[in-house]
C-alpha cells in the first residue's frame, strides 16, 4: 500500500479534468488519469510523474468499476475520486438532435453514477474517502440552446447532494459549479445557432487551472471540513 494518497480523474485528457489530474499530482498524490484519448494522457503522465494514464469510456459502468478496483489494487487505496467527464453539445430543442442529447445523458448523468457505484464501495471499506463531482453553473439557471445540458448538470447537483446526505462522516463530497472555462467542450457543438451564441459567451473565459485550484482547496481540507459546493466564474459574469 502506497503512503501517498491517490486520486481518480475522470476526462483527464483536456481542460478542467486534465488541469485538475495535474495539480493533484504536483501536490504529491498519486493521479489516475482517465479519458478516451490515450495519447493525451500518455503526455500528461511525462509532464507529471505520479500520473497514470488509464483508457476509459465512462458511460461503460463494468469499465469504470473495473479501472476503479484495479487502482485500489495496485495501491491498496482510493482517497478521491473525480468526476468531470462531460460533453456540452448544445442546441435548441426545437433542432430536435436527440442522439446529442442521448449523449449527454449518458456521459453527464449515467458516467457520475457509474463513479459513484465505483468508488463508495472502497470508501466505506477503507473508512474515508473524498468524492468530487464536476457540475456547472448550469446546474443554478437555464440559457437557451442549454436546456438539455443544464438538465443534466441540475441533475449531477441534486445527486451529489444526495450523496451527501446519506453519506456517513468518513466520505466527504463536494460541488464544483464552474461558469465558462477555456476548454474543448465547446467544439462537441453542431448546431450552428448554438455554436455562435457559445463562441460571444465564452468571450470572457477562466483558465481551467482556478477549477483545479477550487478542487485542490476542497480536497486538502482536515478531515473534519467537507466543501460541500465551490462556484467559480469569470468577474465579467
Amino acid at each position: 500500500m502506497t503512503d501517498q494518497k491517490v486520486a481518480f480523474v475522470t476526462g483527464a485528457s483536456s481542460g478542467i479534468g486534465r488541469a485538475v489530474a495535474a495539480r493533484l499530482a504536483d501536490d504529491g498524490l498519486v493521479v489516475v488519469a482517465a479519458a478516451r484519448r490515450t495519447d493525451r494522457l500518455t503526455e500528461l503522465a511525462e509532464r507529471h510523474g505520479t500520473v497514470e494514464p488509464c483508457p476509459l469510456d465512462v458511460t461503460d459502468r463494468d469499465a469504470v468499476r473495473a479501472a476503479v478496483d484495479d487502482t485500489v489494487s495496485r495501491h491498496g487505496r482510493l482517497d478521491v475520486f473525480v468526476a468531470n467527464a462531460g460533453v456540452m453539445p448544445l442546441s435548441r430543442l426545437d433542432v430536435g438532435l436527440v442522439e446529442e442529447w442521448d449523449r449527454m445523458i449518458d456521459v453527464n448523468v449515467r458516467g457520475l453514477l457509474h463513479g459513484i457505484h465505483a468508488a463508495l464501495p472502497h470508501f466505506d471499506r477503507q473508512g474515508g474517502g473524498h468524492f468530487v463531482t464536476m457540475a456547472s453553473i448550469g446546474a443554478h439557471s437555464v440559457t437557451p440552446t442549454a436546456a438539455v445540458y443544464c438538465g443534466t448538470k441540475y441533475a449531477a447537483w441534486a445527486i451529489t447532494e444526495g450523496l451527501r446526505m446519506e453519506s456517513p462522516p468518513h466520505i466527504r463530497v463536494t460541488t464544483v459549479s464552474p461558469g465558462v472555462v477555456e476548454s474543448e467542450l465547446a467544439d462537441t457543438i453542431s448546431d450552428p445557432d448554438a455554436k455562435q451564441v457559445m463562441a460571444e459567451y465564452r468571450r470572457h473565459a477562466l483558465d481551467p487551472e482556478a477549477i483545479a485550484d477550487a478542487v485542490a482547496y476542497a480536497v486538502h481540507q482536515p478531515p473534519t471540513v467537507d466543501v460541500s459546493e465551490i462556484v467559480v466564474r469569470p468577474v465579467q459574469r
